[in-house]
């Protein structure tokens, strides 16, 4: 199944192939990535495996695509298959640059462009899933990780404190490494994400959706409900807190999924049965969702740079965030919110307590946050960056030529 959109681009601009494992995350983690490539000369083609994401991706990024079937799983035969297909689409195309984003895609994306000889290969690592893993399966990711880094000519960590992880690490080979602009994958956008333009009518169904009332006092958490996002150590201290502050509601905004890293049992009877907590799959509007909130709790284990604390941040949305690579590029202990150690209950207990009790200071973190989001994460700087990065790269091997 492919989708098209109609616009034709005759021109002689470089061919430059975006590809994710699924269009979720083109959708959202390269909102308006691909579309400002193309307005400012290059022939993008997207290309993910199939998915309800791609008539609004098309919609909004105006570039045409290609869908190729890909796991997100360790699925070795289907993966030979995946390989196969991408190899034969960048034979076809002919593309000057392959740019691939999360873990599946960029093995499979960098192992098919290096057999194709494609000339520039670039994978962006937004986080490590092997650092919550164990045993067999950490030592098959870690393997995975450096296979991809291998087959990359250039691989971009989308924080300074995850390149210095890898560094350290040894995952990837140091002149390889390079971070774009001041961090991020894609950006915040300003235009967007900012409390003066919100629509009215927008917040009113927002609210509608919550049941919201101004007597509570509401947190926001967002995000896949899994383990490796904290989502227990969440649950399980509101839980308490709910039941001592009857203002208290909890917003969890987000969709499980079960087959790859499942809450307990005990954390998702939490989830369904208080009634302090309000649960929606999800929504495309978050920035509501941090407009009516008090703070926004972020537990995860692992990161690269989270988009969600930079639209909190430019929303003026406090924000509580785990001690880990990437949220701390962005979230500073006592300056631009509060940080609690990963996987740590109680930590979790005493920060958000605390945050309750200072909503003025909190306040004020949130707004030395907007700053720095302003001066260093705006969308359209970060996308700048990248296209003058490929610019010098298509140059280089100009040269070379």
């Amino acid at each position: 199944m492919q989708y098209h959109n109609n616009e034709e681009d005759s021109d002689p601009m470089p061919k430059l192939i975006r590809i994710t494992t699924a269009p979720l995350s083109l959708k959202y983690l390269l909102s308006n990535q691909m579309r400002y490539m193309h307005e400012n000369g290059f022939d993008v083609l997207m290309v993910s495996s199939d998915g309800k994401e791609w008539p609004d991706l098309l919609a909004n990024e105006k570039c045409p695509n290609r869908i190729v079937p890909m796991t997100r799983q360790i699925t070795p035969f289907k993966d030979l298959g995946s390989l196969w297909r991408l190899y034969r689409l960048f034979r076809k195309e002919k593309p000057d640059i392959v740019h691939s984003h999360t873990p599946k895609a960029g093995l499979l994306a960098m192992l098919a462009a290096k057999l194709a000889g494609v000339k520039i290969r670039i994978h962006t690592i937004a986080g490590l899933r092997f650092m919550t893993a164990t045993g067999f399966k950490k030592r098959i990711l870690v393997f995975m990780e450096k296979l991809t880094a291998k087959a990359a000519h250039h691989v971009w960590p989308n924080s300074f404190s995850l390149l210095e992880y890898i560094r350290i690490n040894k995952l990837v080979k140091p002149s390889k490494l390079q971070v774009m602009g001041q961090g991020s994958s894609n950006g915040v956008d300003l235009s967007r994400y900012s409390p003066e333009v919100l629509k009215p009518e927008i917040l009113d169904e927002i609210k509608k959706m919550v049941g919201y009332d101004p007597q509570y006092r509401y947190i926001l958490n967002m995000g896949r409900i899994v383990k490796d996002k904290g989502v227990e150590e969440v649950l399980q201290v509101f839980d308490q807190l709910s039941k001592e502050n009857p203002q208290l509601r909890l917003i969890v905004l987000g969709a499980f999924e079960d087959d790859l890293d499942p809450i307990s049992t005990a954390a998702k009877n939490i989830l369904e049965t208080n009634p302090a907590i309000i649960h929606i799959d999800w929504s495309d509007q978050v920035e509501y969702f941090m407009h009516i909130a008090e703070l926004l709790l972020h537990a995860s284990y692992r990161e690269g740079f989270p988009n969600t604390l930079l639209q909190s941040g430019a929303m003026g949305c406090p924000i509580v965030c785990t001690n880990i690579e990437g949220s701390v590029d962005i979230v500073t202990h006592g300056e631009t919110g509060l940080i609690f150690q990963p996987g740590q209950a109680v930590d979790l207990d005493q920060k958000l307590r605390y945050a309750l009790q200072h909503p003025d200071e909190m306040k004020q973190y949130s707004r030395n946050l907007r700053k720095k989001v302003e001066d260093n994460f705006s969308q359209q700087y970060l996308h700048e960056c990248i296209r003058q990065q490929y610019l010098l790269l298509l140059k280089k091997k100009q040269g070379m030529k």
